[in-house]
């Protein structure tokens, strides 16, 4: 986990102090997807480069993970529950549909009543959505925000349905945001196509096809995605926007940035990285070992990829999918002082 430094800012700049994430313990192997789905162990790894995911187990909740992942990074950050002025949680697998699962979470993290606390669904974009609200949010109060991206796609999943079950994870991912002595945030963008927005659904749930035993018989609660029209949707949409933001905001002064992609599909990222010209070594990835966590991705792969990033550093934060929808971040990254 990743840390603030500790000078007292006198900009205001907004940085990224701490990061934290939480995954279940239950891990799901290959085989075990693949059994009912009718794929090989070899064929999800040649197809996504996964090779096992987590799965949460029966008693844990989607606001249970984002609480574990937000202490965390607030421990990592040293920031105190009565510092946060702010808690956004991006998912789109609540605990319910009602109260905000945000709510759960600032009531388990111990932030003072009355503090600001809710969704964002923005899908696999949606930390970077609620990242940038809340960074547009603090600004200038000298406030902290908790901001997460949590979610338990295991169980909106057909089984039999080889083009989502082997592809998904459960988890958590948290950064504590506030006042930085250095540059933090630089520039973001978020964007929505909804004219493709039935490529990735739910379609039961809502007001449009309400809960019933017909709709849980059709099956239309399972998560359901157009695989090859997503990866169009990559290709055609996401690789250029990453361009134009890149060629606006990324600073002439000679440094490359990291990349810290959505975890989609492991063969997807290898293949935007290459055509955007990310090396490997700047692209950060957890695809293999916890498959894709939704909007906890971003966040999930920030955490574990912090110690490889030194003072300065360039990270452009990448998270796209349902809406359909991209969100882009370019943030200077100050990890702690002495190391």
């Amino acid at each position: 986990m990743a840390s603030r430094a500790a000078a007292v800012p006198d900009t205001d700049a907004i940085g990224i102090l701490g990061t934290g994430s939480c995954l279940p313990g239950n891990v799901v192997t290959n085989d075990e997807v693949g059994a009912r789905a009718g794929v090989t162990d070899e064929w999800i790894t040649r197809k996504t480069a996964i090779r096992e995911r987590r799965w949460a187990k029966p008693d844990e909740a989607t606001s249970g993970l984002a609480a574990t992942a937000a202490r965390r990074a607030l421990t990592a950050a040293g920031v105190r529950a009565d510092d946060v002025g702010l808690v956004v949680v991006a998912t789109s697998t609540p605990d319910s549909p009602q109260p905000p699962t945000a709510t759960a979470v600032a009531t388990e993290i111990g932030v003072p009543s009355g503090t600001p606390a809710f969704d964002i669904n923005a899908v696999c974009s949606g930390f970077v959505f609620a990242l940038t609200t809340a960074e547009r949010m603090i600004r200038g109060t000298g406030r902290h925000a908790v901001v997460i991206g949590a979610d338990i796609y295991s169980r909106t999943l057909d089984p039999t349905d080889r083009r989502t079950v082997v592809l998904f994870g459960d988890g958590a991912g948290a950064v504590v945001i506030g006042p930085t002595a250095g540059r933090g945030v630089l520039a973001t963008r978020l964007a929505t196509f909804p004219e493709e927005r039935e490529l990735i659904r739910v379609p039961a749930g809502g007001s449009v096809i309400p809960a019933s035993a017909a709709s849980v018989e059709q099956g239309l609660h399972y998560f359901t995605m157009d695989g090859a029209a997503v990866r169009r949707f990559v290709t055609d949409r996401v690789g250029p926007l990453i361009r134009t933001f890149l060629d606006a905001h990324l600073p002439r002064d000679g440094r490359r940035a990291h990349f810290v992609p959505h975890q989609a599909n492991g063969r997807m990222i290898e293949a935007l990285a290459d055509d955007l010209g990310f090396a490997p070594e700047h692209t950060h990835t957890t695809v293999r070992l916890y498959g894709n966590t939704g909007a906890a991705s971003v966040p999930i792969t920030l955490d574990r990829a912090a110690h490889r990033l030194a003072p300065g550093d360039l990270v452009l934060l990448a998270g796209f999918g349902g809406g359909m929808a991209a969100g882009l971040a370019l943030v200077e990254w100050q990890p702690p002082e002495g190391t």
